[in-house]
């Protein structure tokens, strides 16, 4: 398994076997990247994947130091679970 940032289609991708099996989408601005939809192909789906996925795009966005907005309901819904990355959005981006 491989997380890669994908910059020509402006998503993250997650590979199994050097094939995409899903991708989280966003726009880049100048301190922010928008979150804007993530799936998983159906031949991999409820393995875990999509949480994988969120998780290292955002500890990559991180580590860029950018600022995360969380369009995507999933991508959301991950970092209220997850709220060692609340910090990444700003409050009025913030849907919890």
């Amino acid at each position: 398994m491989e997380i890669v940032d994908n910059t020509t289609e402006n998503r993250f991708e997650i590979l199994l076997d050097g094939k995409v099996a899903g991708f989280a989408d966003y726009r880049l601005l100048p301190t922010k990247v928008v979150f804007t939809h993530t799936e998983v192909l159906p031949a991999y789906e409820g393995q875990g994947l999509a949480g994988k996925l969120v998780g290292q795009a955002l500890q990559m966005s991180a580590d860029t130091g950018l600022r995360v907005v969380p369009l995507c309901p999933y991508v959301a819904k991950y970092i209220e679970r997850h709220p060692e990355f609340k910090d990444l959005v700003d409050a009025p981006d913030r849907t919890a």
